[in-house]
Protein backbone atom coordinates (compact mmCIF):
# COMPACT_ATOMS: atom_id res chain seq x y z
CA UNK A 1 0.00 0.00 0.00
CA UNK A 2 1.00 3.56 -0.68
CA UNK A 3 0.34 6.47 1.56
CA UNK A 4 0.43 9.91 0.94
CA UNK A 5 3.34 12.40 2.25
CA UNK A 6 1.22 14.55 4.70
CA UNK A 7 -0.21 11.19 6.84
CA UNK A 8 0.89 9.92 10.22
CA UNK A 9 1.80 6.74 8.09
CA UNK A 10 4.52 8.27 6.16
CA UNK A 11 6.85 7.84 9.52
CA UNK A 12 7.14 4.59 9.57
CA UNK A 13 9.29 2.78 6.90
CA UNK A 14 7.38 2.33 3.51
CA UNK A 15 4.98 -0.88 3.52
CA UNK A 16 5.58 -1.36 7.06
CA UNK A 17 2.13 -0.15 8.25
CA UNK A 18 -0.55 -3.63 7.61
CA UNK A 19 0.81 -6.77 7.78
CA UNK A 20 -0.79 -9.47 6.48
CA UNK A 21 -1.51 -12.81 8.42
CA UNK A 22 -2.86 -16.09 7.90
CA UNK A 23 -3.35 -16.33 11.53
CA UNK A 24 -6.94 -15.13 12.96
CA UNK A 25 -5.55 -14.91 16.66
CA UNK A 26 -7.25 -11.66 18.69
CA UNK A 27 -4.31 -10.42 19.33
CA UNK A 28 -3.24 -5.88 19.66
CA UNK A 29 -3.79 -4.54 16.22
CA UNK A 30 -5.55 -7.09 14.80
CA UNK A 31 -8.61 -5.18 11.94
CA UNK A 32 -11.54 -6.97 12.72
CA UNK A 33 -15.21 -7.15 11.65
CA UNK A 34 -17.92 -6.61 14.52
CA UNK A 35 -21.21 -4.71 14.46
CA UNK A 36 -20.34 -1.83 16.62
CA UNK A 37 -23.50 0.78 17.98
CA UNK A 38 -24.03 4.07 17.80
CA UNK A 39 -23.57 5.09 20.88
CA UNK A 40 -23.82 8.56 19.93
CA UNK A 41 -27.72 7.98 20.06
CA UNK A 42 -29.93 7.54 22.55
CA UNK A 43 -30.95 3.66 22.80
CA UNK A 44 -34.50 2.08 22.72
CA UNK A 45 -36.01 0.02 25.41
CA UNK A 46 -38.56 -2.67 24.94
CA UNK A 47 -41.44 -2.86 27.63
CA UNK A 48 -44.09 -5.68 27.51
CA UNK A 49 -47.67 -4.33 27.52
CA UNK A 50 -50.51 -7.37 26.52
CA UNK A 51 -50.57 -10.33 24.53
CA UNK A 52 -52.43 -11.17 21.45
CA UNK A 53 -53.19 -14.85 22.83
CA UNK A 54 -53.65 -14.92 26.47
CA UNK A 55 -52.24 -18.13 26.44
CA UNK A 56 -49.07 -18.46 24.30
CA UNK A 57 -45.78 -16.89 26.38
CA UNK A 58 -43.17 -16.78 23.59
CA UNK A 59 -44.63 -13.95 22.40
CA UNK A 60 -45.93 -10.00 23.25
CA UNK A 61 -46.66 -7.06 22.54
CA UNK A 62 -44.20 -4.54 22.82
CA UNK A 63 -43.81 -0.66 23.07
CA UNK A 64 -40.51 0.74 22.06
CA UNK A 65 -39.71 3.82 23.44
CA UNK A 66 -36.24 6.05 24.41
CA UNK A 67 -34.23 4.81 27.06
CA UNK A 68 -33.47 7.83 28.81
CA UNK A 69 -30.79 7.86 32.01
CA UNK A 70 -33.02 9.28 34.66
CA UNK A 71 -36.54 7.60 33.93
CA UNK A 72 -38.10 5.71 36.41
CA UNK A 73 -38.14 1.80 35.78
CA UNK A 74 -40.68 -0.02 35.77
CA UNK A 75 -41.91 -3.60 36.48
CA UNK A 76 -44.17 -6.00 34.75
CA UNK A 77 -45.92 -8.38 35.85
CA UNK A 78 -46.87 -9.94 32.27
CA UNK A 79 -44.39 -12.97 31.95
CA UNK A 80 -42.42 -13.52 28.57
CA UNK A 81 -40.22 -16.24 27.32
CA UNK A 82 -36.91 -14.83 26.22
CA UNK A 83 -37.35 -11.72 28.03
CA UNK A 84 -36.72 -12.45 31.19
CA UNK A 85 -34.86 -9.50 33.35
CA UNK A 86 -33.09 -9.59 36.95
CA UNK A 87 -34.06 -6.49 39.09
CA UNK A 88 -33.23 -3.07 38.18
CA UNK A 89 -32.73 -4.16 34.23
CA UNK A 90 -34.08 -2.96 31.29
CA UNK A 91 -34.06 -4.08 27.32
CA UNK A 92 -31.35 -1.80 25.62
CA UNK A 93 -31.48 -1.60 21.80
CA UNK A 94 -28.91 0.59 19.58
CA UNK A 95 -28.82 1.02 16.17
CA UNK A 96 -25.36 -0.93 14.76
CA UNK A 97 -23.48 -1.34 11.46
CA UNK A 98 -20.79 -3.72 10.55
CA UNK A 99 -17.46 -1.95 10.70
CA UNK A 100 -13.77 -3.05 10.63
CA UNK A 101 -12.41 -2.26 14.01
CA UNK A 102 -8.87 -1.75 15.13
CA UNK A 103 -8.23 -4.04 18.38
CA UNK A 104 -6.51 -2.30 21.00
CA UNK A 105 -6.14 -4.92 23.44
CA UNK A 106 -5.98 -9.01 23.70
CA UNK A 107 -8.54 -11.29 24.84
CA UNK A 108 -9.00 -10.64 28.83
CA UNK A 109 -7.36 -13.31 30.88
CA UNK A 110 -10.34 -15.90 31.88
CA UNK A 111 -11.88 -16.84 35.46
CA UNK A 112 -11.44 -19.78 37.13
CA UNK A 113 -14.93 -21.31 36.98
CA UNK A 114 -14.43 -22.18 40.45
CA UNK A 115 -14.41 -18.69 41.25
CA UNK A 116 -17.95 -17.68 39.47
CA UNK A 117 -19.59 -21.13 40.56
CA UNK A 118 -23.04 -20.49 41.02
CA UNK A 119 -22.65 -16.87 39.69
CA UNK A 120 -23.64 -15.11 36.37
CA UNK A 121 -21.03 -15.71 33.60
CA UNK A 122 -21.91 -12.42 32.10
CA UNK A 123 -19.93 -10.63 35.35
CA UNK A 124 -16.49 -11.88 34.15
CA UNK A 125 -17.24 -13.29 30.29
CA UNK A 126 -13.63 -12.16 28.27
CA UNK A 127 -14.28 -9.55 26.20
CA UNK A 128 -11.42 -7.36 24.13
CA UNK A 129 -11.04 -3.56 23.14
CA UNK A 130 -11.52 -1.99 19.70
CA UNK A 131 -11.72 1.40 17.87
CA UNK A 132 -14.51 1.18 15.17
CA UNK A 133 -13.35 2.50 11.34
CA UNK A 134 -15.86 5.02 9.54
CA UNK A 135 -15.57 5.04 6.17
CA UNK A 136 -15.29 8.69 4.47
CA UNK A 137 -17.34 8.50 1.48
CA UNK A 138 -20.07 11.26 1.09
CA UNK A 139 -23.70 10.39 1.29
CA UNK A 140 -26.86 11.93 2.27
CA UNK A 141 -25.83 11.97 5.75
CA UNK A 142 -22.74 9.93 6.06
CA UNK A 143 -19.10 10.17 5.28
CA UNK A 144 -17.31 13.25 5.95
CA UNK A 145 -16.13 16.64 4.57
CA UNK A 146 -12.72 16.71 2.55
CA UNK A 147 -11.82 19.09 4.34
CA UNK A 148 -12.68 17.87 7.73
CA UNK A 149 -10.30 15.03 6.66
CA UNK A 150 -7.69 16.15 5.69
CA UNK A 151 -7.83 17.86 8.88
CA UNK A 152 -7.83 14.70 10.84
CA UNK A 153 -5.43 13.38 8.27
CA UNK A 154 -2.65 16.00 9.90
CA UNK A 155 -3.85 14.46 13.36
CA UNK A 156 -5.08 17.92 14.52
CA UNK A 157 -7.69 15.89 17.13
CA UNK A 158 -6.64 13.36 19.44
CA UNK A 159 -9.81 11.27 19.28
CA UNK A 160 -9.40 10.99 15.23
CA UNK A 161 -6.96 8.74 13.34
CA UNK A 162 -7.31 8.48 9.39
CA UNK A 163 -6.38 5.23 8.25
CA UNK A 164 -6.47 3.72 4.66
CA UNK A 165 -7.42 0.36 5.30
CA UNK A 166 -6.14 -2.50 3.33
CA UNK A 167 -9.42 -4.62 2.46
CA UNK A 168 -11.41 -4.76 -0.38
CA UNK A 169 -14.59 -2.35 -0.12
CA UNK A 170 -17.09 -0.09 -1.74
CA UNK A 171 -15.80 3.21 -2.96
CA UNK A 172 -12.75 4.19 -1.07
CA UNK A 173 -10.66 3.10 1.28
CA UNK A 174 -9.94 6.28 3.13
CA UNK A 175 -11.57 5.41 6.88
CA UNK A 176 -11.75 7.80 10.19
CA UNK A 177 -10.87 5.78 13.08
CA UNK A 178 -12.81 7.05 16.30
CA UNK A 179 -10.46 6.58 19.75
CA UNK A 180 -13.37 7.68 20.96
CA UNK A 181 -15.80 5.12 20.33
CA UNK A 182 -13.07 2.64 22.29
CA UNK A 183 -15.27 -0.43 23.52
CA UNK A 184 -15.81 -3.75 24.44
CA UNK A 185 -16.97 -6.62 22.06
CA UNK A 186 -17.13 -10.13 23.47
CA UNK A 187 -14.90 -12.67 21.83
CA UNK A 188 -17.60 -15.84 20.55
CA UNK A 189 -16.48 -16.63 17.35
CA UNK A 190 -20.00 -15.15 16.13
CA UNK A 191 -19.23 -11.85 17.38
CA UNK A 192 -16.05 -11.00 15.30
CA UNK A 193 -14.02 -11.78 12.10
CA UNK A 194 -10.80 -11.64 11.71
CA UNK A 195 -9.97 -9.35 8.40
CA UNK A 196 -6.45 -11.44 8.20
CA UNK A 197 -4.59 -7.83 8.20
CA UNK A 198 -2.84 -6.78 11.45
CA UNK A 199 -0.94 -3.26 12.48
CA UNK A 200 2.68 -3.39 12.31
CA UNK A 201 4.72 -3.40 15.28
CA UNK A 202 5.17 0.51 14.65
CA UNK A 203 2.29 1.23 13.59
CA UNK A 204 0.48 0.16 16.99
CA UNK A 205 3.33 2.28 18.82
CA UNK A 206 1.62 5.09 17.14
CA UNK A 207 -1.83 4.32 17.65
CA UNK A 208 -1.30 3.82 21.56
CA UNK A 209 0.60 7.69 21.58
CA UNK A 210 -2.25 9.25 19.67
CA UNK A 211 -4.79 7.15 22.65
CA UNK A 212 -2.65 8.27 25.44
CA UNK A 213 -2.69 11.94 23.98
CA UNK A 214 -6.42 11.43 23.97
CA UNK A 215 -6.99 9.96 27.28
CA UNK A 216 -4.49 12.40 29.45
CA UNK A 217 -4.31 15.35 27.45
CA UNK A 218 -0.67 14.73 25.92
CA UNK A 219 1.95 12.31 24.28
CA UNK A 220 5.24 11.60 25.88
CA UNK A 221 8.58 14.03 24.64
CA UNK A 222 10.07 11.21 22.34
CA UNK A 223 6.81 10.36 20.81
CA UNK A 224 7.06 10.66 16.77
CA UNK A 225 3.82 12.26 16.82
CA UNK A 226 5.09 15.66 17.90
CA UNK A 227 7.60 14.91 15.05
CA UNK A 228 4.90 14.61 12.95
CA UNK A 229 3.12 17.49 13.86
CA UNK A 230 5.87 20.01 13.48
CA UNK A 231 6.08 18.80 9.43
CA UNK A 232 2.83 19.34 9.23
CA UNK A 233 2.86 23.26 10.64
CA UNK A 234 5.93 24.02 8.80
CA UNK A 235 4.55 22.31 5.44
CA UNK A 236 0.95 23.55 6.05
CA UNK A 237 1.22 27.11 7.76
Amino acid sequence: MTYPDDCLQSMVLPNNWWVKTDSTKLEKGALVFAFAPHVDQTPYTFEPTGRKDPTVHNSAVVKVSPLRVNQPLKSTDLPVAAMTLNDREVWSAHRAKKRPCIVFSSESVPVSNELIKGKSKHATAPTFLAAPCYGVDQGKRAGYSPEFVERVRHLEYPQFHWESLPINSKGTSESIVRLDHLQPFGTHYHAYAHSGYVLSEGAMELLDDQLYWLLNGGVEEDSIILDYRDLISETFE
